[in-house]
């Protein structure tokens, strides 16, 4: 019992800030090398997103949160990468977890984001097994998930991660 707690306290300690686990229990895991769960989520802005509608392209999903630091510094470069490879077919989206779209619409103006930020009511928390933020999931045109990294990314190792999904 003792290395399972000091397993997990590991763990948050290394993913960057920590969340609480909620959601409505979403019955499908995202896992590497598996088609993405999709999703119906508000955006910021008030509208719908699927990520069945952005089948065809690159998709980025970037979690995090407004209290998030790490989260926060990482905002800007990945908005660049969105100006960066939105020509050859790279969609990013950030996912808000548990925050609520005032919120998020704060964020994207904060940092003039590019692309789009979710809000997640937990669903998306749960289906990605997210205990921490910041989370970067990188999806296949094909929406197959090629890569889960939990724990900020610099701007280089994101490039490298969009490359392989492009």
């Amino acid at each position: 019992m003792r290395a399972t707690l000091a397993m997990l306290l590991v763990v948050l300690a290394f993913s960057g800030c920590s969340v609480r686990v909620g959601g409505s229990g979403a019955s499908k895991v995202a896992r590497v090398g598996q088609a993405a769960p999709d999703f119906a989520e508000p955006t910021s802005s008030g509208s719908k997103l699927t990520l069945s509608s952005l089948r065809g392209k690159a998709v980025y999903l970037n979690f995090f949160a407004t209290w998030c630091p790490p989260c926060n510094e990482e905002a800007p470069g990945i908005n660049v990468l969105q100006k960066q490879y939105a020509d050859r077919g790279l969609q990013v989206v950030g996912v808000d977890v548990l925050e609520n779209e005032k919120k998020a619409e704060g964020f994207v103006r904060k940092f003039g984001l590019s692309y789009p930020a979710i809000v997640d009511d937990g669903t998306l928390q749960s289906q990605y097994r997210v205990n921490g933020l910041p989370v970067h999931v990188f999806i296949d045109r094909d929406g197959v998930v090629k890569k889960i990294v939990i724990g900020e990314m610099n701007q280089t190792q994101i490039a490298s991660a969009i490359q392989t999904i492009l």
